[in-house]
């Protein structure tokens, strides 16, 4: 893997809705002319430089123009960074040559990605290549995956403490959440939703918790598809939206681990509504919504300043093993999930990987896998989330 790029960080998409925070966050918390040095790129010079000055950028943080649609322009850019941060999404639509300029040239990959079916596809084609190169491709570096591909590392890291070995079983529970979803969110959604249409076979990747492990395929995996009353947490539960993405994530940096949870390993991710009648109409009502299929948000709309600053999650880990020991943590973050932390998060996981050259293994990797506790401690430093051992 080269060492002596020109640049730290490439942020691409740095003029879309997503980008535009990341850059901020960037300039906010490492400035300009530091060990964080870093760039912004997207489809317009122009439209670079207004966000720039609207943003109060220095005007010496180099501008880069690249786009999806001129692959000469992309393996240029890569080849300038040590870590590409790309927001461009969906992903299915505008990442692939991306990946693959930077798997062939050495280059570190973070993404926002939540597309599984993409994320399967990518695997197969590009993971050789970037073991050969050293470069490490980091899929859902936000909302999805980080709180809840880190939640269950950290939940291992303390059943090894307590218990002495990891669990074999964790429930994935979101216990409070606000948040509005961005044309961004909503567009990688519809378009996963037409590649399975024109695709069908792809609806078999899409429903495999196994999807992303190879040929590796574990235990029967709870479903989480309908509301359940759950006796040990006193509550009923929903399904969960970003389950499906979770869970493979999950699997994938147990599989990469060289299965540290375990071989036998069972996740699963819902929604608490709480106890009685009321929560059982909750959670009813939660498998039921569709509006996100018909939501009109366009791509580069999202949630304001003052939704984002407003947002916030708290998640629960349960985890137990064959003697009913457990163990239990909970993952909290201080603003709006999809775009408020999802931006710092991101941001952090590129500063991850560009501090810590030697952390994880090159290929096609996850947040847990590439980055581990190292990235945990960032988020807890720099962005607003926390990591807590509950009784």
């Amino acid at each position: 893997m080269p060492h002596d790029r020109e640049l730290g960080i490439i942020v691409y998409g740095a003029s879309g809705y997503t980008g535009r925070l990341v850059c901020e966050y960037l300039n906010n918390q490492y400035g300009v002319g530091g060990d964080v040095s870093w760039a912004m790129a997207g489809r317009s010079r122009e439209k670079l430089e207004q966000v720039r000055d609207e943003m109060g950028i220095p005007a010496d943080v180099p501008l880069i123009v690249a786009n999806a649609s001129d692959p000469a322009s992309i393996d240029t850019m890569v080849q300038r960074a040590q870590v590409v941060l790309t927001t461009v999404g969906p992903y299915q639509l505008y990442g692939s040559d991306l990946v693959r300029a930077c798997a062939e040239a050495g280059t570190d990959y973070v993404d926002l990605c939540g597309e599984p079916t993409w994320m399967h596809r990518m695997i197969a084609t590009y993971d050789m290549a970037a073991k050969t190169s050293g470069a490490r491709i980091v899929f859902s570096c936000g909302f999805d995956s980080i709180p809840f591909d880190l939640g269950v590392l950290f939940l291992q890291e303390n059943a090894r403490e307590k218990l002495r070995a990891p669990v074999n079983r964790i429930k994935g529970r979101v216990r409070a959440m606000q948040l509005t979803f961005s044309g961004g969110t909503i567009a990688s959604f519809k378009a996963s939703r037409a590649a399975v249409t024109q695709q069908p076979e792809m609806l078999k990747v899409l429903m495999n918790p196994f999807a992303l492990t190879g040929k590796f395929v574990g235990p029967e995996q709870p479903p989480g598809s309908r509301p359940i009353y759950e006796e040990d947490l006193d509550s009923w539960s929903a399904p969960f939206v970003m389950a499906t993405i979770n869970t493979k994530n999950i699997h994938r940096s147990n599989f990469l681990l060289d299965h540290a949870y375990g071989a036998d390993f069972v996740y699963d991710e819902m929604m608490l509504t709480g106890p009685g009648e009321r929560g059982e109409a909750m959670a009813k009502a939660v498998s039921e919504d569709k509006s996100m299929a018909n939501d009109p948000t366009q791509p580069g709309e999202g949630p304001s300043k003052e939704e984002r600053e407003n947002g916030y999650y708290d998640v629960l880990f349960v985890g137990s093993n064959d003697s009913g020991e457990t163990v239990r943590v909970g993952v909290k973050g201080d603003k709006d999930p999809g775009y408020g932390s999802t931006s710092k998060m991101i941001a952090e996981s590129a500063v991850c990987l560009l501090k810590n050259l030697q952390s994880g293994k090159p290929g096609v990797s996850t947040p847990a896998a590439a980055m581990g506790m190292l990235l945990v401690k960032r988020l807890q430093a720099n962005a607003g989330l926390t990591f807590q051992v509950e009784s």
